[in-house]
């Protein structure tokens, strides 16, 4: 019986929170362990079912890079990355396309329809729903050759969002419909663009001025040099973080996506461990949350 009257009181304590986000917008970056456990996986498709039935809309925004590199190797294309991103060639371009809107999206959305739910995949260039131009990076020079000239370092199809059209997605709410959206950009010249999965879920969450950006990972959220969970950052903060090495490595890219979501309008940005089972809703039901917070 107490067991009984916990579940109940847990329902109790969610119900402000189901009332303050219902009819709001909840953009998830989906990606790291929790898109390959396979209990993880159910797990997160549920969660989407369960948000969308008491009135959150739910826009999902996956990766996929290990996919991407399983296939490379079986097609024996050798992967190149340059300041940690994917130098992406038309050969690598057509590979990225395949996994990432054909495999990758097809089997998120199969996913949460088996279990229940409506989804329906997406790409950046259904409806032009995510236009990009090139990304350019600078090579960095060394002590040497500080004073040179900055060389541009040609990186191929990888992008940068320059707009994102979101009557799509508005069409897709109205049906009660949860999008799910492989991040793949469109160009000008109508070609495709390989783009950063959080510089994607940011962008869609900006331009719908989401309630919340929530970043799923394969950490327990933003930690200092001790290993303790910062729980919650303000957006004016980060880059003291970021100079006093506080913040580093893969996290540096993360926190610049939430920060640049919150100039955008989007109310709360969260880094959670995807890896914690119903990690989404125990962020957004509970009074306590989990991860970081970046506001």
């Amino acid at each position: 019986m107490q067991e009984s009257i916990d579940r109940a009181r847990g329902l109790i304590e969610s119900l402000p929170y189901m009332q303050e986000f219902r009819h709001k917008t909840v953009v998830i970056k989906y990606g790291g362990h929790a898109m390959v456990d396979e209990n993880l996986k159910k797990q997160f498709a549920l969660d989407i079912i369960l948000m969308k039935h008491i009135g959150i809309n739910p826009v999902i925004v996956h990766g996929g890079g290990p996919q991407i590199n399983r296939l490379l190797d079986r097609l024996e294309i050798k992967p190149c990355y340059v300041q940690g991103m994917r130098v992406t060639d038309g050969e690598t371009m057509s590979v990225v396309e395949m996994v990432l809107v054909g495999k990758v999206n097809k089997e998120i959305v199969g996913s949460i329809n088996h279990c229940g739910g409506k989804a329906v995949g997406l790409s950046g260039r259904d409806g032009d729903l995510i236009c990009a131009d090139k990304l350019r990076v600078n090579k960095k020079n060394d002590e040497a050759m500080k004073d040179a000239p900055p060389e541009l370092i040609d990186l191929g199809r990888v992008g940068q969002v320059t707009k994102v059209n979101p009557e799509v997605l508005q069409a897709l709410d109205k049906q009660d419909f949860i999008p799910v959206i492989a991040p793949v950009g469109v160009g000008e010249d109508g070609q495709a663009f390989n783009i950063n999965a959080d510089l994607v879920a940011s962008a869609v969450a900006g331009e719908l001025k989401a309630a919340k950006l929530i970043l799923l990972t394969d950490v327990a959220g933003v930690q200092n040099e001790e290993g303790t969970l910062l729980r919650s950052l303000k957006q004016e903060d980060l880059e003291d973080y970021i100079d006093n090495e506080t913040i580093g490595g893969g996290m540096i890219p993360k926190v610049r996506c939430c920060a640049d979501a919150l100039s955008r309008g989007v109310q709360k940005t969260h880094i959670i461990d995807g890896r914690v089972e119903h990690a989404i809703l125990l962020e957004i039901f509970t009074r306590e949350g989990i991860g970081t917070e970046i506001v």
